[in-house]
């Protein structure tokens, strides 16, 4: 057995961030290993079922992340594990991208294989060794043993920022007052599910759906997603601290996608926290699956298709970068010199404690700017952060933590490190002019 492994570029964690990052990196030349700690790659998209992605596009219906995402959601159409993107009949956003996660899962592994990358699942970083401000190697466990491995870039797409923190470099966890971050979910599916019958409820009564919600357009949009039966729900006493029922069409066309259930006061970097969430979480889905076949038209014959393999993490560690995203940012629509992705969804805030939900609309053209700084941890010369642990505030995170943003984020991150090794340079010196320029050539938007 190999105790031993040394590349290139080493990005650790298999979700939208690092799939996209290790491309990135591996279509730039650089020698790439992808690490994944489940069997199988996807992330939060696969482990925790989120679905569907949101977005790609602003309010207006401009599309503002491209690239390699994008890329991947052709490939998916031409599979039949994608419709594209279809009209979010929420309301909440212009769009949403539905997906199969089984194809996902196998076509994320053609591209990496394409793209010269190694992966290697089954493996948790859980040691990271630092001499001088470098990262060295870092440790893995694994079935096999433990092994280590070199590169002469690391990038952190673990979501939770393990890396970074394990290297010692500083890390921040939810709101700033009180550390509580937005709450955990155990997502599930439903088969059996008349959509019909959904839609018709809608359109009779859409006082009892979300104020956005186009029900003058149901006749001839797909459903995509609901969010209301407030009556319903408020007469229910079902005890979960949210306010409305949430639930999302598909992959299959009797098929929902239900986001309701809502585990708080838990930090998921906490091992007996999240052994907590995990059994709550499960309580839930038990108490949300029999309301809505009690309760809810269409339901009546539905039953539990699928649970999380994990319970959802919406927000654990972020880095403190050399830039921290700020809300301000965001729902001003500013744009940097060094912008490296640009997102149009909008705050998204699970309150840590109550029932609602903070949103905040984004002004000018309706979406903002990353900038490489928050990609950027302080401490260490040779780590780059991509996906939900970038540098933003406990606010900004609240948009930024959305897929095809850490998609972004993560093509990002991989042509950076491909480009600091070319150059010979930590990649915070790296030219910022010279990054975007090869960002706008893999089709990313960046103004």
């Amino acid at each position: 057995m190999k105790n031993e492994l040394e590349f290139d570029v080493v990005v650790a964690g298999g979700g939208p961030a690092g799939i996209n990052a290790a491309i990135a990196a591996g279509r730039g030349g650089a020698r790439t290993l992808l690490i994944e700690r489940y069997g199988f790659l996807g992330g939060m998209s696969t482990v925790a079922l989120v679905y569907p992605w949101m977005t790609f596009h602003t309010e207006t219906g401009r599309q503002v992340i491209k690239g390699i995402a994008q890329e991947i959601v052709e490939r998916l159409i031409a599979i039949d594990g994608s419709p594209g993107h279809l009209r979010d009949t929420v309301g909440f956003t212009n769009t949403v991208t539905p997906y199969h996660p089984e194809k996902y899962k196998l076509l994320a592994l053609e591209m990496l294989e394409e793209a010269g990358v190694e992966v290697l699942v089954h493996s948790f970083a859980d040691s990271v060794k630092v001499v001088g401000g470098t990262i060295k190697n870092i440790r893995l466990v694994t079935k096999s043993g433990p092994i280590r491995v070199k590169a002469k870039q690391f990038i952190d797409s673990t979501g939770d920022a393990d890396i970074a923190f394990l290297s010692g470099a500083p890390c921040l966890k939810g709101r700033e007052n009180d550390q509580k971050t937005q709450p955990l979910t155990m997502k599930f599916r439903m088969r059996g599910v008349d959509v019909s019958k959904v839609k018709e409820a809608m359109k009779r009564n859409p006082e009892n759906f979300y104020k956005k919600t186009p029900i003058n357009e149901l006749d001839e949009l797909p459903l995509t997603g609901v969010q209301g039966f407030y009556k319903e729900w408020n007469a229910s006493g079902v005890p979960i601290n949210r306010d409305q029922v949430l639930f999302f069409i598909g992959p299959e066309e009797d098929e929902v996608l239900v986001n309701c259930t809502r585990v708080q006061g838990l930090d998921g970097t906490d091992v007996f926290d999240l052994t907590k969430g995990e059994r709550e979480g499960r309580k839930q889905v038990m108490m949300m699956a029999e309301f809505l076949q009690t309760t809810i038209p269409g339901f009546e014959k539905a039953s539990i298709s699928a649970v999380g393999s994990q319970i959802g993490i919406r927000e654990t560690r972020r880095i403190s970068g050399e830039y921290s995203l700020t809300i301000e940012d965001v729902i001003t629509g500013i744009k940097y010199d060094d912008t490296i992705a640009l997102s149009g969804y909008p705050i998204d805030i699970h309150d840590p404690t109550g029932k609602g939900v903070q949103a905040n609309d984004i002004e000018g053209d309706g979406s903002y700017g990353i900038p490489y700084r928050c990609l950027i941890p302080k401490g260490i010369d040779n780590l780059l952060v991509a996906g939900r642990c970038i540098s933003t505030t406990h606010e900004a995170l609240a948009t930024t933590r959305l897929t095809p943003s850490c998609m972004a984020t993560g093509q990002a991150a991989g042509t950076a490190a491909a480009l600091s090794l070319a150059e010979g340079i930590a990649p915070r010196n790296l030219d910022a002019i010279m990054l975007r320029k090869k960002l706008l050539e893999g089709g990313a938007v960046l103004q």
